[in-house]
């Protein structure tokens, strides 16, 4: 875990990166240093303004605005834990209240919204549809990013949803959007969920997304050379053969088991909230009567006890951020939810050498499958 402080006008913040001990990755950017300085701002001149803070990474804009008590919603699992931490070492940032989700979005209204602006196009046209329901008529919208991060066409997504007061100037390789309410809403937009047919042994499988989930318009690479491993996985499992389905997305590894053995106990996991709500419509939808459980969290429940098999198709980007630090957490948290003959059947991209680092949790590593991209492996501790 890297440290660096964060100077502005209210004071220094002293904020960690959690996941990492690299010591060029800190856990503010110059999109924050804008918006911070741009919301205090703002704020200044509304009497007691409702603020809210969508999709902080580390807890930056949260703590830096604390002395206006702002509400904070956040796709990602991984907030509530980096806050927290941030908020001990900052004692004279004191901040109240949960940390929402798009499982439990706050109603508004609110007078000013500071916006991390997501990299994905779709998701960013979503969170604007979405805050235009819930800023009050005189609200401020103030969304910021660094400039290599913002989505393709992102200038056609503003002028689509929101009125765009002011671009600001870019500094230090970032740039914040002053914008205004617009009128485009959520109701009867087509991109709110998309998604793809997966056809197994028993037939076809419907699988959607919201726009936050990844390869949520066709089935991944990595899942296509996982899938087949996963049916014989379960071809011959017995009812009650538990299996988690971690870092989930839109669920279509735990659904293939599903698809293939229907009196599975299932577990969905994943750090993004609008995955678990689309892993949870498809099951809904493609089996009413499964034996499912969804969990929002940043790994896995420590509640969800312990598995016959675990399936995943790690991460390996954490916003700009390329690397194993993800997968590496996962392995030590799938070591250790493991059942004593079970066994984790993972994919994951050839040059990140995962056959060695899997070797740091599991006694036993084989490779299944391979092609140019991707590998396959099965690991277990028997």
């Amino acid at each position: 875990m890297t440290t660096a402080e964060l100077v502005f006008s209210q004071g220094t913040l002293t904020l960690s990166r959690p996941g990492t001990g690299d010591p060029t990755l800190r856990a503010w950017d110059a999109a924050d240093e804008l918006l911070l300085e741009e919301a205090l701002g703002a704020a200044a001149g509304i009497d007691e303004p409702r603020i809210l803070v969508v999709d902080d990474q580390f807890g930056a804009l949260a703590l830096g605005l604390s002395g206006l008590s702002p509400t904070i919603v956040a796709d990602s699992a991984a907030l509530p834990g980096a806050l927290a931490n941030n908020a001990l070492l900052n004692p004279a940032f004191a901040l109240s209240g949960p940390v929402h989700s798009w499982i439990d979005p706050p109603p508004g209204p609110f007078d000013l919204v500071v916006l991390r602006i997501p990299r994905q196009a779709d998701y960013l046209a979503w969170l604007l549809r979405w805050l235009n329901g819930v800023m009050a008529d005189s609200g401020v919208l103030l969304a910021g990013g660094m400039l290599k991060h913002l989505p393709a066409k992102s200038v056609e997504v503003f002028a689509e949803a929101v009125q765009t007061e002011q671009v600001l100037p870019a500094r230090k390789k970032a740039r914040v959007i002053r914008c205004r309410k617009g009128a485009a809403n959520l109701a009867g937009w087509s991109n709110t969920w998309k998604g793809y047919a997966v056809t197994g042994r028993n037939g076809a499988v419907e699988v959607e997304a919201l726009p936050a989930v990844f390869a949520r318009e066709k089935l991944d690479m990595g899942s296509r050379l996982l899938l087949p491993h996963v049916t014989n996985a379960v071809s011959s499992a017995e009812a009650g053969y538990s299996v988690l389905d971690l870092a989930c997305g839109n669920g279509v590894l735990g659904l293939t088991a599903l698809a293939e053995r229907g009196g599975l106990q299932l577990g969905f996991s994943d750090v993004s909230s609008q995955a678990v709500l689309s892993a949870r419509l498809n099951v809904e939808q493609a089996f009413p009567n499964a034996n499912a459980v969804f969990s929002h969290c940043d790994g896995v429940d420590s509640d969800m006890g312990a598995f016959d098999l675990i399936l995943l198709n790690p991460p390996f980007h954490e916003g700009g951020v390329v690397g194993d630090h993800i997968a590496l957490r996962l392995f030590e948290q799938a070591s250790r939810h493991l059942k004593p003959e079970g066994c984790v059947l993972m994919v994951g991209n050839r040059h990140l050498g995962y056959h060695r680092s899997l070797r740091r949790y599991f006694s036993t590593v084989e490779q299944l499958d391979a092609s140019p991209k991707f590998v396959v492996f099965r690991a277990g501790n028997r």
